[in-house]
């Protein structure tokens, strides 16, 4: 009899520190890909890491790296190797024939991810596209060697057929799902029409996947958009409508985490989606507070803001999940106190940022209260404040909480 029981791959995790000044603590960005390996449904057995000044063009580790992780196979039984950046396919396959196992990436590890969590037809064909832009330079029978073992990490979606295809092939569904996708954004566009004629304003949700942006979202319209402790938990734009003092009705649209090494291709892939954050009157930018490289996802949701074009775009920063803070204290007293003297800070050094506790609503009325009043400016104004807000010092926030 044939277990049907799903395959569990057995990660191994690889990461280079480099000297580019843009880099995460590498401990931390292997933290994440941990998450995300076990997002996509593998068991981490081990790690290492190595500081380079630039990759190695052959292997992007060093050989005795190379040779460390190979030594390692004898007692950890990996069966996959995931590095945390983007290997070119010459890397990839030098890899591969020397570990003897599947090799990914941190791109195809996303993309993966994204293919098994996408819900809408929508989702679907970004997702697609964006894999079969990673899968073109690799098509050339680089995997044709290893087991395909179906619904393993790295072969959901396209992956399994688009593999043994040609070039001719790919390009061509290419082509094809880029003029899908440009009916939806043609189909997006005539609705941000429709919705700019009734004089609603909009507010898009940002923020560093499972930063809290979907609890936020139920909490402020009622809704029931799933929420859970998961990395990208939510790709497919959503909105909803809540009232604020003011102005009244306003449309809130949550849309899809970012995260650190964004694939570009999942960037252009989801160009449709991310335009309602060019049509958005003001960001909401969620942060969790709680996290270990809070300062870091911070910067990261900046940075590819700034990516996008909208690094002017009026905001206001939430940090998040302030129940879960764990400050320095002697007691409850000293903690509550810590806290307050934290809101004390960010009242007069950054006023366009609130403490806030979406799962527990606090804080609330104060932020339905500053995105009403900024909701309410003549657009001008506005655009005034945003542009003001770049000469504001750096957000200071705790390293470790």
């Amino acid at each position: 009899m044939h277990s049907t029981a799903p395959v569990v791959e057995r990660a191994y995790l690889v990461g280079v520190s480099l000297h580019d000044g843009r880099s995460w603590d590498i401990a931390d960005s292997l933290d994440e890909l941990a998450q995300l390996a076990a997002t996509a449904g593998a068991q981490v057995v081990g790690r290492t890491s190595q500081r380079r000044e630039r990759p190695d063009s052959a292997t992007f580790i060093g050989k005795g790296k190379l040779q460390e992780i190979v030594a390692e196979r004898e007692t950890l039984d990996y069966t996959l190797v995931i590095f945390d950046d983007e290997l070119s396919p010459s890397q990839q396959r030098n890899l591969e024939n020397a570990l003897k196992v599947k090799v990914l990436d941190r791109t195809a590890l996303v993309l993966d991810i994204f293919a098994a969590r996408a819900r809408t037809r929508e989702g679907g064909l970004q997702v697609e596209l964006a894999q079969l832009d990673y899968l073109l330079p690799r098509l050339a029978g680089q995997w044709s060697h290893l087991e395909r073992l179906e619904g393993a990490i790295g072969t959901r979606g396209p992956g399994e057929t688009q593999i043994e295809t040609d070039r001719r092939l790919a390009r061509s569904r290419i082509t094809h799902l880029k003029a899908q996708i440009e009916d939806v954004r043609r189909h997006r566009t005539l609705y941000r029409h429709r919705r700019a004629k009734q004089g609603i304003p909009v507010i898009a949700l940002v923020g560093y996947t499972n930063a809290g942006k979907s609890t936020l979202m139920n909490a402020l319209s009622g809704a029931d958009v799933l929420a859970e402790n998961k990395l990208f938990a939510t790709l497919d734009p959503v909105t909803r409508r809540i009232s604020l003092p003011e102005v009244g009705a306003a449309l809130l649209t949550d849309t899809v985490g970012f995260i650190q090494k964004l694939p570009t291709g999942l960037v252009d892939a989801f160009r449709a989606t991310l335009e309602e954050l060019e049509e958005a009157d003001i960001l909401l930018h969620v942060v969790d507070i709680t996290h270990p490289a809070v300062t870091e996802q911070s910067a990261t949701v900046e940075r590819t803001l700034d990516d996008l074009g909208l690094a002017d775009k009026p905001r206001i920063t939430v940090l998040n999940k302030a129940d879960h803070l764990s400050l320095p204290s002697d007691g409850p007293v000293r903690a509550l106190m810590d806290l307050a003297d934290l809101e004390i800070d960010l009242a007069r050094s950054r006023p366009d940022t609130l403490l806030i506790s979406a799962a527990r609503r606090w804080g609330l009325a104060e932020l339905r209260a500053q995105l009403g009043g900024l909701l309410a400016m003549p657009p001008d104004q506005r655009q005034r404040l945003a542009d003001a807000r770049r000469d504001l010092p750096p957000l200071a926030l705790p390293e470790r909480v």
